[in-house]
């Protein structure tokens, strides 16, 4: 069985389409590794959650920040976006089946010496606290989605420290897996970076780059980050090529050595912002 990873995909479904046929992909021989952000921005979010979800088995997808906002829309929490292209989902007939089904997909998944997040990760996470973490928030998405939404936004705390409780611990989990790209050796985050890594003498990094980082045993699997575009490092896999923005949509052989395989975007209007 193959496994592929695949990137940001954001309602680009047609280009999800047009990938799997390069893939050849077979269910009863292959899985996808989705790194989260299946929904939004793009034109054909609901079509995309359809496909994703008939999978099954089949589909490994990790909640993305535009995933959990789609939720947060739904639980009230937060209102829709300049952007945001996500009524057709919140008007679908199966819509309670499709966000019932992503309410219960995971922030991090680890298996065979691989861990897939959306984002990132802070120097001070291992691979087992990442999971743990993830679990956590998982585990109150499933207990009180309603009052995990009202509390979820924000980006404090801004540093790791293990004897975070509470909303506070998962609010920074939360930010860490789903929206991080930049930090410090120390585990303070800045969320409010967009576009490349601020230049030396800055403190903030590329979350992949510390020598320290713990789960530099583990090959992490992320997206989120498009102005990166693709990075492939030892131990490091960046697959948000930009499809929504008018780039790419990539999928990378998790279990052969092979140049990854990529989808131009199909030239539907770009997003707003």
């Amino acid at each position: 069985m193959t496994r592929y990873a695949i990137g940001d995909v954001q309602g680009c479904h047609d280009e999800l389409r047009a990938l799997l046929g390069l893939l050849k992909f077979s269910p009863d021989r292959d899985r996808l590794w989705f790194v989260g952000d299946l929904v939004n921005r793009g034109p054909r979010s609901l079509e995309t959650l359809r496909l994703v979800r008939s999978l099954g088995d089949n589909a490994v997808v990790v909640l993305g920040n535009h995933d959990l906002h789609l939720l947060a829309v739904v639980h009230g929490s937060h209102r829709r976006k300049r952007g945001d292209t996500l009524d057709a989902v919140l008007a679908a007939p199966d819509r309670d089946q499709l966000l019932g089904w992503l309410l219960t997909r995971p922030l991090a998944h680890g298996e065979a010496g691989d861990l897939m997040v959306h984002a990132g990760v802070v120097p001070q996470w291992s691979v087992a606290q990442t999971l743990e973490l993830a679990r956590e928030v998982e585990s109150a998405l499933a207990r009180d989605p309603g009052s995990l939404f009202e509390h979820m936004y924000g980006d404090e705390p801004d540093c790791w420290r293990p004897e975070l409780s509470g909303m506070e611990r998962l609010r920074f989990a939360i930010n860490v897996l789903t929206r991080l790209r930049v930090c410090t050796a120390a585990g303070r985050i800045d969320l409010a970076m967009k576009g490349g890594p601020p230049p030396p003498p800055s403190p903030l990094k590329p979350w992949f780059s510390f020598e320290t980082r713990l789960t530099r045993g583990a090959r992490v699997i992320f997206g989120h980050w498009s102005a990166l575009g693709l990075v492939l490092r030892p131990g490091v896999v960046g697959l948000d090529s930009g499809c929504v923005w008018g780039g790419a949509l990539t999928a990378l052989d998790l279990d052969a050595a092979r140049p990854p395989v990529s989808v131009p975007c199909a030239g539907h209007q770009r997003p707003d912002s």
